[in-house]
């Protein structure tokens, strides 16, 4: 899909990979809305690359219908949708303290799986009304980018909840992209490693090289622009769909 003059919004572009997607869309030419928590920097993330804000918390899933639906109405029309709002928790399916807790297992579902879906499903239904591009060549309405994590095949101790809900994001894309075929709109995951993000800024020198010690190449943390340079290959080319690329230097994580 030709990216420049298309509509897109970016769930979770304030900050990283999300943030560093919505300014390569804006500067290849595309009209783009950040969407993110209130409260944080998306005006300003926003107003910078010349697009506009719209507030939300994903996990609030009527609210976040009506925050699409609102963006969608200020393009006139949506496009592409990136979804990289998520998160996690650290807890083991039985610790010290007993069983890992079930509302902590639901929330993390929640904040990562059941928003993704509900984002996607509801960026279909906007993506569906669009006139198809170039008929005669692809037919395509709309691509779908959400975010899973090599965590999904390789979770770590005291993942389990946040691997289940990547795992989740992982596993459906293929189908989604069955269900969606007919109407000529692509959905792809992403599953990165360990990426400079706001949880990893924080992280020593030497306890960042631990962690990407069994990495191939490069040995070191993934680049929020490297997330959005795989994000709009995948937008540019049409016979990338249904499938979750990993982007992870060739790192497999170990136990811990």
């Amino acid at each position: 899909m030709e990216i420049k003059g298309k509509k897109a919004v970016v769930f979770g572009g304030a900050s990283g990979m999300g943030r560093a997607s919505a300014e390569l869309l804006a500067a290849r030419g595309a009209d783009v809305v950040v969407l993110d928590r209130p409260g944080s920097a998306g005006a300003e993330v926003a107003a910078a690359l010349g697009g506009r804000f719209q507030p939300v918390d994903v996990t609030d899933f009527e609210a976040t219908e009506t925050a699409l639906a609102a963006a969608v109405e200020s393009l006139g029309g949506l496009h592409v949708s990136i979804t990289t709002a998520g998160g996690g928790s650290v807890q083991r399916t039985l610790g010290r303290s007993g069983p890992h807790d079930l509302d902590t297992f639901r929330r993390i579902l929640d904040l990562n799986a059941v928003s993704t879906f509900n984002i996607s499903r509801l960026a279909a239904s906007h993506m569906s009304r669009n006139e198809p591009e170039d008929p005669e060549l692809t037919g395509e309405r709309g691509v779908i980018i959400t975010t899973s994590s090599i965590a999904a095949f390789e979770g770590q101790v005291g993942q389990v909840a946040y691997a289940a809900a990547k795992a989740a994001i992982a596993g459906m894309a293929l189908t989604m992209a069955r269900d969606l075929g007919s109407l000529g709109i692509r959905v792809l995951a992403i599953a990165p490693s360990l990426f400079e993000t706001g949880a990893t800024e924080k992280i020593p020198a030497d306890a960042r090289a631990a962690l990407v010690k069994d990495a191939a190449f490069p040995r070191r943390l993934g680049r929020p622009e490297e997330y959005a340079k795989l994000a709009l290959a995948i937008v540019d080319n049409p016979m990338l769909n249904g499938q979750c690329l990993r982007l992870d230097a060739g790192q497999r994580f170990g136990p811990k």
